[in-house]
């Protein structure tokens, strides 16, 4: 699932946002650098889908 939403939000990345996130200023942020360009739009979003994704590891005690 984790590489799905890294290929989504690659190619539409407030979409993969959306789903790793939900609704909320992470989102309107990455809806306002997509705007600016694709590029900057998908550096984010894989950004913040990775780190979630690494978040959830440290809180589970596994990595």
């Amino acid at each position: 699932m984790n590489l799905l939403r890294i290929l989504i939000g690659l190619f539409l990345p407030p979409l993969g946002v959306f789903l790793t996130v939900g609704f909320g200023p992470t989102l309107l942020i990455n809806i306002l650098l997509t705007l600016l360009g694709w590029l900057p739009g998908s550096i984010h979003a894989v950004w913040v889908i990775v780190k979630h994704e690494e978040n959830i590891n440290r809180e589970e005690g596994t990595y």
